[in-house]
């Protein structure tokens, strides 16, 4: 399993196309397979049946249909993977010499995928809502129910974390379900230490209008990758903390790598990059996402680096000089997710953007998202 160093290979006699193996369809493989869609022969390969979003989880675990609408799309939707063959099954192997993948289906049987370009894109394990587990549609939706039946059943809620996920996810159960105990548990002096201060200065108010409990300076003892029942236990000295439900969403984030040659990965596992998104040393290989050690924050997954990544493609097929990635400083986007009011979309400097209610489902979803991103999507509700 070694790296061919030399030229790219000659198209493959009979077909006329280069051919591309896009090694994961979330958010940034799906959107990299549908710009290079309409220039050559693309393969996706994923675990999941559709478009699975890890973005969001407060909306999921609260509105899991309203979430599932705009957050968990079959492929067959999309458009502009119209042109693109889906593989469902599990990357078992890379071998950069012969350009071929290895897929293991549902049954166990294995098959390789040749490749003239490979975008690594395969994500992380982070919690119960991001998985690499090879699932069918019921098991999305059976995990995707749960979650939301847990929390619905409980009267009093913990949430340890201090990202964007928690801070979301707290907010939205303090606004769906008023009547229940909600406590926020982080272990710094604020939460959202990757954001800009006025991000957290701002939900901060919010999260307290709420009726949301801030518990500052707690780290927790022995982390969890599920939801579970109390107790919680802290290593930071505070007593052992009580809750109907605890929602563990402290970032402990583990790359789906297992499958590639050790030398591409960097000492924590994650795909190392030049910054024209290339892997080091192999012409053709390129990696994309939360799997991609670009930065400290991984920030191409949150930042639509698939456009820069098309380009250099193709680029590079042409013999192009190819462009360079320049990550922000600080995460950005949304932190609440859709609200009843509307959407704010927070700047790398902090200053948030206002989507209002009105525009959500007449200008952001059907024309920004699902045409401008998407660049089409058929209707279709998977939990209904």
């Amino acid at each position: 399993m070694g790296g061919a160093r030399g030229a790219l290979p000659h198209r493959r006699p009979g077909t006329g196309r280069r051919r591309v193996v896009i090694a994961g369809l979330g958010d940034s493989g799906v959107l990299t397979a549908i710009r290079l869609a309409r220039h050559f022969e693309v393969v996706g390969i994923s675990a999941a049946p559709g478009l699975v979003s890890g973005q969001e989880l407060g909306f999921r675990l609260t509105r899991p249909q309203e979430w599932a609408r705009d957050y968990w799309i079959p492929f067959d939707r999309f458009r502009g993977l119209d042109r693109v063959r889906t593989v469902h099954g599990t990357l078992t192997g890379a071998d950069l010499d012969a350009r071929t993948v290895t897929v293991q289906n549902a049954a166990g049987a294995e098959h390789v995928e040749p490749f003239d370009t490979l975008v690594i894109s395969t994500g992380v394990r982070n919690g119960f809502w991001r998985v690499p587990d090879l699932r069918s549609e019921a098991e999305v939706a059976r995990s995707i129910r749960d979650g939301h039946e847990l929390l619905r059943a409980a009267a009093a809620i913990a949430v340890i974390g201090g990202g964007a996920a928690a801070v979301g996810s707290a907010a939205n159960l303090a606004r769906t379900w008023p009547e229940k105990r909600i406590a926020l548990y982080f272990p710094r002096d604020r939460a959202l230490t990757a954001h800009h201060p006025r991000i957290w200065d701002r939900l901060r108010r919010t999260l307290t209008e709420l009726g949301v409990e801030l518990h500052p300076g707690h780290r927790a003892a022995e982390p969890a990758d599920a939801i579970t029942t109390g107790p919680v236990r802290w290593r930071t000295g505070q007593p052992d903390t009580a809750a109907d439900a605890v929602l563990w969403t402290v970032g402990r984030t583990t790359p789906n790598t297992g499958w590639l040659p050790a030398a591409l990965l960097d000492e924590h596992g994650f795909v190392r990059t030049t910054p024209e998104l290339r892997v080091p040393g192999h012409h053709g290989v390129f990696a994309i996402g939360d799997v991609a050690a670009t930065d400290p924050l991984r920030s191409t997954a949150r930042n639509r680096a698939d456009g820069l990544l098309a380009r250099n493609i193709r680029a590079e097929a042409a013999g192009r000089e190819l462009r360079r990635y320049r990550p922000p400083r600080r995460r950005w986007g949304s932190v609440l997710g859709p609200q009843p009011d509307g959407l704010d979309v927070f700047a790398p400097n902090g200053r948030p953007f206002h989507f209002p209610g009105w525009s959500l489902d007449r200008v952001l979803r059907p024309l920004i998202i699902r045409w401008g991103i998407y660049r089409g999507v058929r209707a279709n509700a998977p939990l209904d």
